[in-house]
């Protein structure tokens, strides 16, 4: 593994020493030569996960993948071809592969290469995750998890809980480039717990984690407040009514609600959704798209957090994207393929959940914040000046189209707001509507504002990234609230 995360002109780290980069750099520029982009990404991979359920270790498992992908770009077309080796064989086939692609190339194309700027520093550290804790003492992480939770609260009848870790290390190659490298560090924890009374039981999930060191989830004022957590959700749901169902004002909470941010929206805000006129955003910029005082940024910078990166997929440093400024559309997320095509730079948002998979517009950390110089307002006011609705602080799966931004959003963690006052916890409620008409009726911004704990993973194309997710509390008004009253 590198020792450090930076641009090297020295040879690639010990996890490809199988791979020959004198062998490989004339095939990779014979293969691009002429066309619009491509790369040659590797990438050495190693996980681990341990389960303990109901009172005992109930799996445990590691993995190491390694191997190459490879692209050639040539306008809107592309040919990509992966091989889990680094061997020689595998390359010139890769090679022969993806050279359909270019086929339909003029004599006016030269390869792009793009110089990558080091005036950024990573946001994580370079940490030897797999090696930071020994089995034993996850496996006795886990029990000291189990223990606490039944002790805490008697009418506990299961507790789940995984300690999840991951080293990725990745290396883009371009013709007369040096290697763009990339070391990346990612853990999790994650608990569930089921109360039980008078034979009604209720579970309920907490997780967290980000780019750090797993030493971080095994001090017990870090996963202590998240058993705490769970046992106070499951047990509130208790204690739930059912929804009602109607047009309601929505109260959402801070941090992990912007995924309804994330899915209604932020999807909506890829590049390449908007250069093929599919998203519901498309052809609108310059134009209000969301309610006075509302900012949507995406930014891949921030320390630790899940969804940051050094670099993305592409080698493109990451950066904060301004997307939407006090209510006007004024940026989309971009990989180098929708930058060239709309004739725009790249924002260092080119995501690939591996290396058998192409690069496509990702989000990184997603998130809502209000304008400077807008009046933000607490959570308690937006409850007392609503005369009916529903408070919203935790939420479950959800569906979108990204098409016309419609959603259906599951409530895990949800209240009855009656003339001003949080009266009953409700179970089985959704939030149903179309992302930018929510975001124009957003009407209260609270000065709260919250990343989510490090859990979010984003699927698209059959690809999932890590991604991060955040907001203040806000006031949605109008929306359709399903229900199963």
């Amino acid at each position: 593994m590198p020792e450090a995360l930076n641009i090297q002109s020295s040879p690639l780290p010990p996890c490809f020493a199988e791979f020959d980069q004198g062998v490989a750099e004339p095939l990779l520029k014979a293969t691009l030569d002429g066309c619009d982009d491509g790369e040659l990404f590797l990438e050495s991979r190693e996980s681990e996960a341990v389960v303990f359920d109901d009172g005992r270790l109930k799996s445990a498992s590691y993995s190491a993948d390694q191997g190459f992908g490879l692209r050639v770009v040539n306008g809107e077309a592309s040919g990509f071809a992966h091989a889990a080796s680094f061997g020689l064989d595998s390359l010139k086939r890769a090679c022969e592969a993806v050279s359909l692609a270019r086929q339909s190339l003029s004599p006016n194309h030269r390869f792009d290469v793009t110089p990558l700027s080091t005036n950024q520093s990573s946001p994580y550290e370079v940490i030897d995750t797999m090696g930071a804790i020994d089995f034993p003492t996850k496996v006795n992480l886990l029990k000291e998890i189990d223990d606490y939770a039944r002790s805490a609260e008697p009418n506990v009848v299961q507790v789940s809980a995984s300690f999840i870790v991951e080293r990725r290390v990745i290396a883009i190659l371009r013709p007369d480039q040096a290697p763009i490298l990339d070391d990346r560090p990612l853990v999790r924890l994650n608990v569930s717990v089921s109360v039980e009374h008078n034979g009604r039981r209720e579970t309920a999930g907490q997780g967290a984690g980000g780019r750090y060191s797993p030493l971080r989830l095994n001090e017990a004022g870090f996963w202590k407040p998240m058993i705490d957590e769970a046992i106070r959700q499951a047990k509130v749901n208790l204690t739930a009514i059912e929804a009602p169902a109607g047009t309601l004002d929505v109260v959402l909470g801070n941090g992990w609600p912007g995924v309804l941010l994330h899915e209604a929206v932020g999807h909506g805000l890829e590049g390449d959704f908007n250069r093929k006129g599919s998203s519901a955003f498309s052809g609108k910029m310059g134009q209000q798209v969301a309610a006075k005082g509302v900012n949507v940024i995406d930014n891949g910078t921030i320390a630790e957090a899940r969804g940051s990166l050094f670099v993305d997929d592409e080698g493109t440093q990451t950066q904060e994207n301004l997307l939407i400024e006090d209510g006007i559309l004024r940026g989309y997320m971009h990989d180098r393929q929708s930058a060239r095509l709309m004739k725009t730079n790249p924002t260092g948002n080119g995501r690939r959940e591996s290396f058998a998979h192409p690069p496509m517009p990702r989000m990184t950390n997603t998130y809502l914040i209000s304008n400077s110089g807008f009046a933000t307002t607490s959570r308690d006011d937006m409850i007392k000046n609503t005369k009916k609705g529903l408070l919203a602080l935790n939420f479950g799966g959800g569906q979108v189209d990204i098409t016309n931004g419609k959603f259906v959003f599951q409530c895990t963690e949800a209240y009855l707001i009656e003339d001003g006052h949080i009266t009953h916890p409700v179970k089985g409620a959704s939030l149903i509507g179309d992302g930018p008409e929510a975001m124009k009726r957003i009407d209260a911004i609270g000065s709260d504002f919250l990343l989510d704990p490090g859990v979010g993973t984003c699927g698209k194309a059959g690809q999932g990234v890590p991604v991060g997710i955040g907001q203040p509390s806000l006031r949605v008004r109008g929306l359709t609230v399903g229900g199963t009253a």
